[in-house]
């Protein structure tokens, strides 16, 4: 009873909250499938934050506040999140009866087949970042979306070739127990602790915006509200099912979201004829599209003979500047290698020849899936427009979700409110799966890096290691929440490609230097990734990511001297060109004597990703310290890693589950 309890408690909290948000909806003007909509307050023309990705496409016209509302059918919608939640906690209960030893909680026991753990990986990157950002972006600025996807392939052969492997053989739980075989300073397991802490964190937060935007759009549940409930369901499910538990979430998750993605682009090339000449064809003369377009681009007069539809169809709509590419590009080949919940899941398998068998699977899922986003993104631009898109969510998180309903039959038809209940189950499942994942990467970072390897030298018994995960994993959910509150109006894509650019610039470096180079040492692993963590933060304070006020005014004022030109010379404007000349005066107003968090009046760091900066900055002071404190004794110990490493001589033996 003691196993069943807390996740039958999770499930009453979740079904009450819903069906309290749906007995307020029913009550209030608009009827029981009005949602409302706080982000549908932006006024048309003017973005409320410049540091969302969202933020120039807010410039663009969209629906007035109390206009368009997403439109749900509460039963079918609660009735799927309980399932989802009900499953899930069935795992999680079916698995705790089997984690009984660190190895069981940590890493299933390495009893998970190659197959099982490649659908199981590509439920860890098949995250909300992928099927709502990623979605999200491309169906408001076209193809730069596509290269948030583009990355996620190749960083999986630089794990193919080069980390899978390795990492299995040399490895027991964690990041740091690669890095500790040559070293025997604490610190080397502390600072990687700490590392995996902070990189998890970050990409949690993608997944909690993601959900709390799902509860509170869909369900009517506050966004606080919502956070809070994901944050305190995934620390129920990590503490009681560890790895296992989380292993079967995320296989499930991955085939629905699998299927989903099948029936929704199956459902876009129908709608165009099965034709994408038609379907790009009908993308580029979109008047919604091209009106779009013009907000990005900040032409509050449309300049004659501009092409605003083929402009959608180009690069540099969201990264202007072609470097931003290569740094979000290097971030993410690099990046992917190094995330500690991915790098856990190859000790879940019984030898290297699974952890590559695990990597294929993995790799063909993910390629499938995110040619499907593709169609997701630009269907939704087309038969949703990003207009609407936005009203609903300054970000675009909600693309998927609102051409899902189209798809269905649109808002009112069964099938359309039956699609947009199961795919926003599904969404929500792949939140749970992810965070999941991460909460238990962090959680035994802290239990076996710091407490028993640090605190304790390495003695300490499996149950007290299983009570201090547990009890970590509650502070990391903790944080997760307050964090995924203040960071609200983010999208979700761009906030995991910031979290990349920091695994990118610290974790991978040192991961590679120990795997491969003789000479590298302690001095290298602690320089390399406190300083590649620290200067790739510091650069995302200065970056175009901040709010820099006078800017903001700058733009304000530029809007407010084109409108009254045409003004002068038209002799009037619309209503819509009011309201955007009057708020583009209050913005000047407000912000043209402020400055950055930090300070600054504009950006010191011109690109949106540090990864091109941080990157070699991260190598190079990884390199520099390892030169400049020699040990030999650490370079002796590379020749046992080696043969590890190589052959997977004194690697556990799996546990049959």
């Amino acid at each position: 009873m003691r196993y069943m309890f807390l996740p039958l408690l999770m499930v009453l909290i979740f079904g009450a909250s819903a069906l309290a948000a749906d007995v307020s909806a029913q009550a209030a003007p608009g009827g029981p499938n009005a949602v409302a909509v706080a982000a549908a307050k932006v006024p048309p023309g003017l973005a409320a934050s410049p540091q969302s990705p969202a933020a120039a496409a807010a410039k663009a016209p969209v629906p007035a506040p109390g206009g368009k509302k997403m439109q749900t059918n509460r039963t079918f919608t609660i009735s799927m999140f309980l399932l989802i939640i009900a499953a899930t906690a069935g795992i999680v209960v079916w698995a705790s009866k089997s984690t009984t030893t660190a190895s069981d909680y940590y890493a299933a026991g390495g009893g998970i087949s190659g197959i099982q753990n490649g659908w199981a990986i590509a439920g860890d990157f098949l995250s909300a970042a992928t099927f709502l950002g990623i979605t999200g972006l491309m169906s408001l600025f076209g193809p730069d979306g596509f290269m948030y996807s583009v990355g996620i392939i190749i960083s999986f052969l630089t794990i193919l070739l080069i980390i899978a492997e390795p990492c299995r053989n040399a490895g027991k739980y964690t990041l740091g127990d690669i890095l500790a075989f040559r070293s025997s300073s604490r610190v080397v397991r502390g600072v990687a602790a700490l590392s995996a802490v902070v990189v998890s964190i970050f990409y949690l937060l993608g997944q909690m915006v993601g959900a709390g935007k799902l509860m509170q759009l869909l369900l009517g549940i506050p966004y606080k509200v919502s956070i809070i409930g994901v944050g305190a369901l995934i620390i129920v499910y990590v503490a009681l099912g560890g790895m296992k538990a989380t292993t079967w979430v995320q296989i499930i998750k991955a085939a629905l979201l699998m299927f989903t993605g099948v029936v929704l682009s199956a459902g876009i090339l129908w709608k165009s004829g099965f034709s994408l000449f038609s379907f790009f064809d009908s993308v580029a003369t979109s008047p919604e599209i091209q009106d779009h377009v013009r907000g990005v681009m900040k032409h509050p007069v449309a300049q004659p003979g501009f092409d605003y539809g083929q402009r959608f169809l180009e690069l540099g709509l969201f990264f202007k500047n072609p470097l931003d590419q290569v740094s979000l590009g290097l971030a993410w080949i690099l990046g992917a290698a190094g995330l500690p919940h991915v790098m856990m899941r190859f000790f879940t398998v019984p030898n290297a020849k699974e952890a590559r068998k695990s990597v294929v699977a993995s790799m063909f899922l993910i390629g499938l899936f995110l040619i499907m986003v593709s169609f997701l993104g630009f269907g939704a631009a087309l038969y949703v427009t990003p207009q609407k898109i936005m009203a609903l969510d300054k970000g675009g998180n909600m693309a998927g979700l609102m051409i899902a309903q189209y798809i269905g039959g649109g808002a009112g038809t069964v099938t359309g409110d039956l699609l947009l209940a199961f795919v926003c189950a599904v969404a929500f499942a792949t939140i749970l799966a992810v965070v999941s994942g991460l909460v238990l990467a962090s959680s035994a970072a802290i239990a076996h890096d710091l407490y028993v390897n640090v605190f304790k030298k390495g003695k300490a018994d499996q149950g007290t290691q299983i009570k201090v995960a547990r009890v970590a994993s509650f502070f990391v959910g903790a944080i997760a929440i307050v964090l995924g509150i203040a960071c609200e109006n983010l999208n979700i894509a761009q906030l995991v490609g910031l979290a990349l650019a920091v695994v990118a610039s610290a974790n991978f470096p040192v991961l590679i230097f120990a795997l491969f180079w003789k000479r590298f040492n302690s001095a290298g692993i602690i320089a390399g990734l406190v300083v590649g963590t620290v200067v790739t933060i510091g650069i995302l304070m200065v970056s175009p990511n901040m709010t820099y006020p006078k800017k903001v005014a700058a733009d304000a004022q530029k809007v407010v001297l084109a409108l009254e030109k045409k003004q002068s010379e038209a002799g009037g404007l619309s209503a819509a060109e009011l309201k955007t000349l009057e708020k583009a005066k209050s913005d000047y107003v407000l912000n043209k004597d402020g400055t950055s968090l930090v300070g600054l009046d504009a950006p010191l760091f011109p690109l949106k990703n540090p990864g091109i900066l941080s990157v070699p900055i991260g190598f190079f002071v990884t390199v520099a310290a390892t030169l400049l404190f020699r040990n030999r004794r650490e370079e002796e110990m590379f020749e046992e890693l080696f043969v590890r490493q190589t052959t997977g001589y004194g690697v556990a033996k799996a546990v049959k589950h």
